[in-house]
C-alpha cells in the first residue's frame, strides 16, 4: 500500500507546467506542495467533478498537460466521466484516482463497494486505454513518468493507506484560485 503523501511529494518534485486540478482529501497536502497558479483546487463543491473540470482543461488548453488528482469515493460519483475520457479522448489527460475505500474529509465513512471494486478495470471497461492500478513503491517509480508524458488519457490508481485529512481549510479562497488559473490559461 502507498503513503498518498509521499506520492504527492514524488509528483510535485516532478512537476513542471502541468495543470493539476485536485479536490477533496487530496487538495490540503497538494496545496502544501504546490500553490501556484495552475493548481485548482475544486473543493466546496466539486466532489464527483473533478477528473470533467481537468478533461474541459486539457481539451481547451492541448499544449499543456492536466493531472487530476481525484478520491475514489469522488470517482465513484462520476463514473461517466470515464466514458466521455475514453469517447472524446485528450493525450495529454492524466487522472489518478487516489483509492482509500473512504469519503475521508466527510468523516472517513467507507466508499460503497470498497476492496471490491477495480477501477483500472472500470476505466478500461469505458475504453480508456491506458489504466493501471499502482500498489507499492516500485510500481510507483517505474510509473511516475506516465503520469506526465503517456498518451492520454491516463488513469492510475493509486491504492493508498487510510488517513483522515479532515475538512479542508483553505488560506486562499476558492474564488482566488479559480482567478489564479484563469489567469495563468490567459496570459
Amino acid at each position: 500500500m502507498l503513503d498518498k503523501y509521499t506520492c504527492l511529494e514524488k509528483l510535485a518534485a516532478r512537476r513542471g507546467d502541468e495543470l493539476v486540478v485536485t479536490t477533496m482529501s487530496v487538495s490540503v497536502p497538494w496545496s502544501r506542495l504546490s500553490d501556484g497558479p495552475g493548481d485548482f483546487a475544486a473543493v466546496d463543491s466539486a466532489m464527483g467533478h473533478a477528473a470533467a473540470f481537468a478533461h474541459g482543461l486539457a481539451l481547451a488548453q492541448p499544449r499543456r498537460r492536466v493531472i487530476a488528482l481525484s478520491g475514489d469515493g469522488s470517482t465513484l460519483m462520476g463514473l461517466g466521466t470515464l466514458v466521455n475520457l475514453a469517447q472524446r479522448p485528450a493525450p495529454n489527460l492524466t487522472l489518478v484516482i487516489v483509492e482509500n475505500g473512504t469519503y475521508e474529509v466527510t468523516g472517513s465513512q467507507p466508499v460503497p463497494g470498497a476492496g471490491l471494486i477495480d477501477y483500472a478495470a472500470i476505466a478500461r471497461g469505458a475504453g480508456i486505454k491506458s489504466a493501471h492500478t499502482i500498489e507499492t513503491e516500485a510500481q510507483f517509480e517505474e510509473l511516475l513518468p506516465l503520469h506526465f508524458s503517456g498518451p492520454g488519457p491516463v488513469v492510475l490508481v493509486w491504492k493508498i493507506a487510510q488517513g483522515s485529512e479532515g475538512v479542508p481549510k483553505f488560506a486562499a479562497s476558492v474564488r482566488d484560485r479559480g482567478r489564479r488559473m484563469r489567469q495563468a490559461l490567459t496570459g
